[in-house]
Parts: C-alpha cells; structure tokens; sequence
C-alpha cells in the first residue's frame, strides 16, 4: 500500500474537517478561549486556543496509531475516562461559572498613551505561554478525549499509510486551531459591542459545560453500576 499525492492531500483535508467539526460542541478549551477572550486579551485566547489544538493533534495521533485496539480491549477504559473528565470539567466549569466580570481600569483624561517599553513584550511572551499551557493541559486533564478522537480516527480512516496518517494529524491541528480562533474572534468582538452585558457569556459556557461534566459521569456511573 503506497500513498499518492492526492491521497495524502485527501488524508489533509479530512483532518482538517474532522479538527474544526469536533470543536463545534461545547468543551473545556471553548471555554477557556471565551473566558481568555473576555477576561484577559485576544491574544491570550489564542494562544488557549493553539494549545487546545496541540492536545486535540496529539490525541489524534493515538487514533492513528491504534489505541481503538486497546479500548476495544478492555471496555473498563473508556468509562474510566470518563469518569475523570467528567470530575474534572464539573470543577472547571463550576469555577466559570462563578466568575465575576473583571473590573474596569480607568484611563486618564489627557489621552497620552504610554510608549511600550522592554517588560511590555515579556508580559505578552508570559501571557501567551501561559494561555498555551492552559489550553494543552485542559486537553490533557479531559481523557474522554483520548476516546473521542481514537473512535473518529478509527472510523473516519481505517486504512492507511504512515504518511497518510500523518497528514490527517496535521490536518486536525490546522482545523482545530482554526476553529479556536474563530471562537477567539467572535467572543473579543462581542465583548467589544456588548460591554458589560458580555458578562454572562462565559457564565452560560460554564454551565453548559457543568452539564456536559454530569453527562461524561453519568456515563461512566452506569458502566460501572451494571458492571461491578
């Protein structure tokens, strides 16, 4: 089995549909890129979002290599992943939720602006990795992940090349981090025309995301109620 331009470029495209397609529901990295975007700076949201993407590429490379195998395998992983992502996004989002809108800086009435000195591009450099870290590490912290991205990878493609592979993995990263910074976008634009009113955007993701966490333990209490 060899692998062709177009099939390779094929492999790409699926990747980056499947990358951008799977961003689309609510999840922890949504909402940290909506509250970055509206607490903090776009280019915090960003860098979430670049972060998220990373873990959703790295998830997906399991996929490609075959982890469908091992959870098939034993059926207590899956509802094991589910049980600590849910664990863990019902605190996160808990924590969204209840967040108060931040406050207001004043500015002065001469409008001089204040030339950027040296510190200016370490706090950006800081900001953006620590929006990274946050990002990747809320795909990391989500198991259920793991599972979600073997089952598409394993259906969407079940035969392939080393390179082929690789190019969906690409792919993923590319639509993932698309996707994000879509996301990134539209909540600094809303919060640029909505003003305060913006404030109950990254409460309402919260809760979203409060019952998505109970749904992923729901989940995994059923396996392990018929199961023990």
């Amino acid at each position: 089995m060899y692998s062709t331009g177009g099939t390779v470029l094929m492999f790409l495209v699926i990747g980056v549909l499947a990358g951008a397609l799977t961003g689309v529901p609510i999840g922890p990295v949504n909402v940290a890129v909506i509250h970055a975007a509206y607490r903090h700076t776009m280019r915090r949201a960003i860098a979430v979002g670049l972060g998220g993407a990373v873990g959703d590429g790295l998830y997906s490379a399991l996929g490609v290599l075959g982890m469908q195998e091992v959870i098939q395998k034993y059926p207590i992983v899956e509802p094991t992943l589910f049980g600590i992502s849910g664990a863990v996004l019902l605190v996160y989002g808990i924590l969204t939720a209840r967040s108060h809108p931040p406050a207001v800086e004043a500015t002065g009435d001469d409008g001089d602006v204040d030339e950027p000195d040296a510190s200016d591009s370490m706090v950006a450099r800081r900001e953006t990795f620590a929006g990274f870290k946050v990002g990747l590490a809320l795909i990391v912290l989500n198991p259920a992940a793991i599972a979600t991205w073997v089952v598409i990878m394993g259906s969407t493609i079940p035969k392939h090349t080393r390179i082929e592979g690789l190019a969906c993995t690409i792919g993923v990263l590319i639509g993932s981090s698309a996707w994000f910074m879509l996301v990134a976008f539209l909540t600094h634009r809303g919060k640029n025309v909505l003003g305060e009113k913006a404030a109950w955007i990254p409460r309402i993701v919260g809760i979203g995301l409060i019952f998505y966490a109970m749904y992923l333990l729901a989940k995994a209490i059923k396996y392990f109620a018929f199961h023990s």
